[in-house]
């Protein structure tokens, strides 16, 4: 047996399996994804009015005491960062963990000093990924008194925001009830613009 009668049949096997792992099965892959979920094929996005305000994957840094806020984050450089996933690796005894939890803490009583409640804990402690879009329904109640406040909206109106964003578990018994955070602070802008332009 020559070379020639052992490398022909290498390179005609190498050249199948490049054209049928490297071209036709992601062709595939792509083109039944975008048939049959193109809004998860496409990231997700939430767009309104022909722009794009996010992702219903990745949490925003919300920052202005008009929106509710969501978990802090703990991708390196910038927050939520997509490209950075990351938790903060911080154990429960870690001084710098205990700042930043104690800081978090500080200033979400300095927004709203009349709520004396225990703060929840996702509130002010990042995720395992640092991207999580969601918090707990309790988390946005907690939130609720200061948004009513900031917004001119009335207390009652935001609760019912907050309930009609909560996501039950998956398949009814897998993980918590959460809310979007994206999707509840759209919600809120939408509904303070209504309620200014039934003002004007």
């Amino acid at each position: 047996m020559n070379l020639k009668d052992i490398l022909l049949p290498c390179a005609k096997t190498f050249g199948a399996l490049a054209l049928v792992t490297g071209l036709v099965y992601p062709l595939a892959v792509t083109g039944a994804a975008q048939a049959l979920f193109p809004s998860q094929a496409n990231g997700s996005l939430i767009v309104e009015e022909g722009k794009t305000r996010g992702s219903e994957l990745i949490g925003q840094p919300f920052s202005d005491p008009k929106h509710f806020w969501g978990r802090p984050s703990a991708t390196g450089g910038v927050a939520y960062n997509g490209q950075g996933s990351s938790g903060s690796n911080q154990g429960p005894l870690n001084p710098a963990l205990k700042e930043a939890v104690a800081a978090r803490i500080d200033a979400l009583r300095k927004l709203d000093p009349a709520d004396k409640g225990p703060v929840p804990v996702d509130l002010v402690t990042a995720s395992a990924s640092g991207l999580d879009p969601h918090i707990s329904p309790e988390a946005a109640r907690y939130q609720a008194s200061r948004v009513a406040r900031e917004t001119g909206l009335t207390l009652a109106e935001v609760e019912t925001l907050i309930e009609d964003h909560v996501e039950g578990r998956m398949l009814g018994f897998l993980g918590e009830p959460v809310v979007n955070v994206l999707k509840l602070n759209l919600a809120l802008d939408a509904r303070v613009k209504a309620t200014r332009l039934d003002a004007a």
